[in-house]
């Protein structure tokens, strides 16, 4: 049985749906800690009301990132983690800490990197006139929203799309894309060659649509 441990910073949608879908596909894996560097994020009492460890990390209590990520990651250990995945985890890693995790770190970003790396990724998309936006499933390295894709989800931008609607749609293809990246990683599904990953058994890396059939919230 493998481990894998969560970070968060919030609400922790993503992990909800690795928890749930984990138990659901009874997989050779259980989430052994969700982790959180703010005490107050609402994720922590999800974890815990499933029988998950859950630990705070402040980094408000640290004088330097270094010092933040070197407890962080003695937190991350303790749990001997087969994969940490990244859930909405508001801090940008130190190189040592992404080093000492490599290859199992994974993280999911709003956007369909390499584009639009960090912030307000849906606003950017918009502004742009993309006409279609999505989210990335890619394992972590030290270059910020960077890394090795392991999946994608797409979904059309409509001419009446906000921010926030777009945000709202982009969020449910994560919480279907995110478990099923996480699931390949402890069956050892996935190979990396020359930067990119594939499934060895061919499993679609790219879910979603482009027929705008929704409307907007």
């Amino acid at each position: 049985m493998k481990n894998i441990v969560i970070l968060i910073s919030g609400r922790g949608s993503n992990m909800e749906a690795i928890v749930r879908r984990s138990v659901e596909e009874a997989w050779p894996a259980r989430v052994a800690a969700v982790i959180s560097n703010r005490p107050d994020a609402a994720g922590l009492a999800f974890a815990a009301a499933h029988g998950i460890a859950t630990a705070v990390v402040d980094h408000t209590a640290f004088a330097t990132r270094a010092a933040f990520d070197e407890k962080l990651a003695e937190a991350v250990a303790s749990h001997a983690p087969d994969v940490v995945a990244l859930a909405g985890f508001m801090r940008i890693l130190t190189p040592g800490f992404v080093q000492r995790f490599e290859g199992r770190m994974v993280n999911i970003h709003p956007s369909l990197l390499p584009m639009f790396p960090g912030l307000h990724t849906h606003r950017r998309a918009i502004e742009a006139g993309c006409k279609v936006a999505g989210a990335s499933v890619h394992f972590v390295t030290a270059d910020l929203d960077h890394g090795p894709i392991i999946g994608q989800a797409i979904v059309p931008v409509l001419p009446e799309d906000t921010e926030q609607s777009l945000a709202a749609h982009v969020l449910a293809q994560e919480h279907v894309l995110y478990p099923r990246a996480i699931r390949w990683l402890v069956e050892g599904a996935l190979e990396r060659r020359d930067g990119v990953v594939r499934h060895r058994g061919g499993e679609a890396q790219l879910i979603g649509t482009l027929v705008a059939t929704r409307a907007p919230t």
